[in-house]
């Protein structure tokens, strides 16, 4: 998911990921094996995450259709949990699905229920930021957490403020998806103020796929705009929030800037299990109904890997950094 960075830089339209192989021969650890394929139809086709969405795009139909019925509190938790679901499958459309046409993978993930990131955009980006020699460098990488030291030493005494608060948790989860918005409008405005409509086309896309998604929730269904916002919109952010938060950090090497956080089957649905990172990381193909497997065989190794970087579950997460910045946003290096 993109992070609250105030980097500038803008991802090409295309990147190649370096590889596991690439990476993995630079830094040598413990050797991981390459995840092997089943020759099975429903492995080769993923079909599980066809079931997934089909089954998504029903839970969401279902809670807007009878959201008056449902107490605020559950909605904002179901609806969040469903809108950053469909994130996590946009994720997944990106990098697995690969015996899929690119035409097809796309309009799997298309509705754009989340409404505020045109899909190609979080494409293009996601796709540079896995660029793993790149990760945590404050302009490289384009979901960097991190500001390089002059960039920060331009940044007014109010900015700093608020992006050294950001790396508290509490913070982050309410914050952390305006912050991201304003990054998001702020790109877009330097490219028309410059002249540069290239993008215009994306959003005008975007917005026609929108409405009939809206047109279903507010009229036919009569849920009002800011509810939509609110038991949609933002917890689903918030959820990204939580996982990207200490996803990536600084490390000499690039395999000891990913991290494994190991959670329950609920937590693992929602990211489609890219909470353990480092193993989406070293094999980005690889679907993500056989990630937990992968990792649970390969435990020790994965974790060598990226030299310790781990979590328990979301909750050491929450209690270490409920206070404590999770680290400083000035890079050390870069």
């Amino acid at each position: 998911m993109p992070s609250t960075s105030s980097a500038t830089y803008t991802a090409p339209q295309t990147a190649k990921p370096a590889s596991s192989s690439e990476v993995l021969s630079a830094h040598p650890v413990k050797r991981l094996p390459t995840p092997q394929r089943s020759p099975k139809l429903w492995d080769r086709w993923e079909l599980p995450t066809v079931a997934l969405a089909a089954i998504l795009y029903a839970a969401w139909a279902a809670l807007i259709w009878w959201h008056a019925l449902i107490p605020g509190a559950l909605l904002f938790l179901l609806g969040g949990y469903v809108a950053q679901l469909h994130f996590s499958l946009q994720h997944e459309s990106i990098h697995a699905m690969r015996h899929w046409p690119a035409w097809l993978r796309t309009v799997l993930v298309w509705p754009p229920i989340n409404l505020w990131l045109p899909y190609p955009f979080y494409h293009a980006s996601h796709s540079t930021h896995h660029v793993n020699a790149h990760l945590t460098h404050p302009q490289r990488d384009t979901e960097s957490a991190y500001h390089g030291p002059a960039q920060w030493q331009a940044l007014s005494p109010l900015w700093r403020t608020i992006y050294r608060a950001n790396q508290v948790l509490p913070v982050r989860l309410t914050m952390g998806p305006l912050l991201r918005l304003h990054k998001l409008l702020r790109t877009e405005w330097r490219f028309m103020r410059s002249g540069d409509f290239s993008r215009s086309p994306v959003w005008a896309i975007h917005t026609a796929s929108a409405l009939p998604l809206l047109y279903f929730a507010l009229v036919l269904a009569g849920m009002q705009w800011w509810e939509y916002l609110l038991y949609f919109v933002y917890p689903g952010m918030m959820l990204g929030q939580l996982r990207t938060f200490t996803e990536h950090r600084w490390g000499e090497k690039p395999v000891q800037r990913t991290a494994i956080v190991e959670s329950n089957v609920v937590g693992g649905l929602l990211y489609l299990y890219n909470n353990l990172h480092q193993v989406h990381h070293l094999f980005p193909t690889l679907p993500w109904y056989r990630i937990p497997g992968y990792f649970r065989q390969h435990r020790e190794a994965v974790l060598q890997s990226n030299d310790g970087f781990h979590y328990r579950s979301y909750a050491e997460i929450a209690q270490r950094f409920w206070r404590k910045p999770v680290f400083d946003p000035v890079h050390p290096r870069w």
